[in-house]
């Protein structure tokens, strides 16, 4: 099973030393996944305040500053895994350093046909003029439930659609919808004692449906490229930049 673990802490408990001991451990843990074939990707994230949200509303795109939340503690970063079950996804989340000082959400991802094959962007190598962005797409799950099925499917063949477009642009990275967020899974490490609790992280109408991972030629293009995004009609598509981890490994790929 493929899971998402999301990582949320507040970013001014960290300090520079504290963050860059946090990624070095982190990706130690990725080489362990690497070498059982359970790692697939990870990226930190850029800071919070990097953030922009982007909603489509009457075929006019809104973009505000910021992120989709407003919560003291923020996403970021995210490990995508390969993972026998649940179980062995709370356990590698608990041996993560952001479950020391925050929380670490798992979400398992949910199969979608049609999608382009996952393409890996190495730490290390680069692409001269492009960076690579992650999109993160809230909706509210109850309005899709009420719209009914053939509605949620004409979205979900939209987004593989939309997906391949950028694929074939050579811009696209990775993308997968989520299983409802009544399947999170939330981990915190305090005091050396693991703590598990069902639900995501945040309690908020609009939650986290899925993502997508490409490469734009500056914040600008990554804002087009949201307002283009399926989810944006419906919801909010948050656009975050991932971080250069270039200058601390280079044997994992973070998307």
């Amino acid at each position: 099973m493929k899971y998402l673990l999301l990582m949320y802490g507040a970013e001014g408990q960290w300090t520079d030393d504290e963050r860059r001991e946090c990624m070095v451990e982190s990706l130690g843990v990725c080489d362990e996944l690497a070498a059982r074939g359970q790692f697939l990707a990870t990226s930190p994230l850029q800071s919070v305040t990097t953030a922009a949200t982007v909603r489509v509303r009457g075929g006019r795109a809104l973009v505000t500053d910021g992120p989709f939340a407003e919560t003291t503690e923020q996403l970021g970063g995210y490990f995508l895994l390969d993972l026998p079950d649940l179980d062995a996804a709370i356990a590698v989340a608990a041996r993560l350093p952001p479950a020391r000082k925050g929380t670490v959400e798992i979400r398992p991802l949910l199969a979608l046909d049609g999608l382009p094959p996952r393409r890996p962007y190495p730490a290390g190598s680069s692409e001269p003029g492009v960076t690579p962005f992650l999109l993160l797409c809230y909706h509210d799950e109850s309005a899709w439930q009420a719209a009914g099925p053939a509605a949620h499917q004409e979205a979900v063949t939209e987004a593989a659609a939309f997906c391949r477009e950028l694929s074939d642009a050579g811009r696209y990275l990775n993308s997968s919808p989520l299983h409802p967020a009544a399947t999170a899974t939330c981990v915190r490490v305090r005091d050396g004692k693991r703590v598990v609790t069902d639900g995501p992280f945040a309690e908020t109408r609009e939650v986290l449906g899925g993502f997508d991972v490409f490469l734009a030629e500056s914040r600008d293009a990554a804002l087009r490229v949201a307002a283009r995004q399926p989810g944006a009609r419906h919801g909010t598509v948050e656009v975050r930049p991932l971080f250069d981890l270039s200058g601390l490994h280079t044997s994992v790929s973070i998307s």
